[in-house]
């Protein structure tokens, strides 16, 4: 039983290295660890099979060779849904990172006056983020005023209206 638990707290270690050294194993071997050799899957495979096999051993009479058979599917199984959850994070697209269309409609205030021809500073809220952009406008537009954003003209830099109530 002492080997299987041991193989168990090897599984725990390997994942803590995975967690800490997020895809430095991986570069540092030219990505032969990355898809079913990732540090995540043999990690979650080998502690499945470990602790499985320790609890095997200690609730049955089956032997070593019995928890074997019982933990090497355990392990494939958490080796597989470590593999389908990595993807499944790696593959997430609803984090994308916002472009300056995005800014677009967006509204904001002035915190640095914005003087006719010149530019100005203004604070607008992107992706629930304040954002603090250079802006200019067709007139002038005192410190303080609601504006919306009219155009994106770089990633730094916006084009505002002021917004009359």
């Amino acid at each position: 039983m002492a080997w299987f638990l041991g193989l168990g707290m090897t599984g725990v270690a390997l994942l803590a290295l995975a967690l800490l050294f997020d895809g430095v194993l991986e570069g540092l071997f030219g990505g032969v660890f990355d898809g079913w050799l990732s540090l995540p899957v043999v990690a979650g495979f080998v502690s499945m099979l470990g602790f499985s096999g320790a609890i095997v051993m200690g609730t049955t009479g089956l032997g070593a060779v019995g928890a074997t058979a019982v933990g090497v599917p355990a392990g494939v199984v958490t080796g597989w849904l470590a593999y389908r959850l990595s993807r499944a994070l790696m593959s997430d697209r609803s984090g994308a990172a916002p472009r300056d269309d995005d800014l677009i409609g967006a509204p904001g205030s002035v915190v640095t006056a914005i003087p006719a021809g010149g530019y100005g500073e203004v604070l607008v809220h992107l992706a629930g983020q304040p954002v603090k952009l250079a802006a200019r406008s067709t007139g002038p537009v005192a410190r303080g005023s609601e504006v919306w954003v009219d155009e994106a003209l770089s990633s730094t830099a916006v084009s505002v209206r002021r917004v009359e109530r």
